[in-house]
């Protein structure tokens, strides 16, 4: 799987690209400056460094995203039950439900989930 671990301020970064894009990397500037708090040298720093991972791409002052945020939240989340619960889903899905009280909709979402991966 291809590495798309993204720290926290990476993260929120890429997911304003990915609302906004194609966003023109002035408005880009903008953006992370009203909602992170970033300096245009932070910004065209991160932007740069997204880039040359193959995460982001800036082609004539348009950046848009390489990957999807699905691609990212499927990596994250199986490096998360890798690194703390052995690979085990069965593991995380009791820790991540202890004391937590699933709805009768939410229990049927997760069967079906669970029924179409199975196939």
């Amino acid at each position: 799987m291809e590495n798309y671990k993204l720290f926290d301020a990476e993260y929120k970064f890429v997911s304003i690209v990915w609302e906004k894009e194609p966003v023109n990397s002035t408005e880009l500037v903008r953006l992370s400056l009203e909602r992170l708090g970033w300096k245009k040298s932070t910004t065209y720093t991160v932007l740069r460094k997204l880039c040359e991972r193959g995460i982001l791409d800036n082609t004539d002052t348009v950046v848009t995203s390489r990957i999807k945020k699905e691609e990212v939240q499927k990596y994250e989340s199986q490096s998360l039950i890798e690194k703390n619960f052995e690979g085990s889903l069965p593991q995380f899905l009791t820790a991540f439900l202890d004391r937590k009280k699933l709805t009768a909709k939410e229990a049927e979402e997760l069967k079906r989930i669970i029924e179409e991966a199975m196939q």
